[in-house]
């Protein structure tokens, strides 16, 4: 069973909703989070952007432009592409499955 925090980590109190496109989520294989896989932000055209490290229980967030995004997991044996839409005022929470 996963471990980590249904909706994600907690937004610090400092970061106005209203104001960001926040993507996040969690990396799971075989039912479990996936930590220290990378997860890059790559834009519309396939340029990479941003990349951050999962957390000890999978997570990931991303503060990113309003638009459509790629995600670009890597983890030991595994990649995932994932295409997400960020909108201000939202966030865009989704799990990324990588194959066994």
């Amino acid at each position: 069973m996963c471990g980590a925090v249904a909706g994600g980590p907690a937004l610090p109190a400092n970061v106005d909703l209203g104001k960001e496109a926040i993507i996040q989520g969690i990396v799971t294989r075989d039912g479990h989070p996936v930590p220290n896989a990378y997860v890059r932000l790559l834009d519309k055209t396939g340029e990479f952007t941003a990349e951050v490290p999962t957390s000890a229980t999978g997570q990931f967030r991303f503060f990113a432009g309003p638009g459509t995004w790629t995600l670009r997991t890597l983890a030991p044996g595994a990649q995932a592409d994932r295409q997400v839409a960020a909108a201000l005022g939202s966030i865009a929470e989704l799990e990324i499955v990588l194959p066994a």
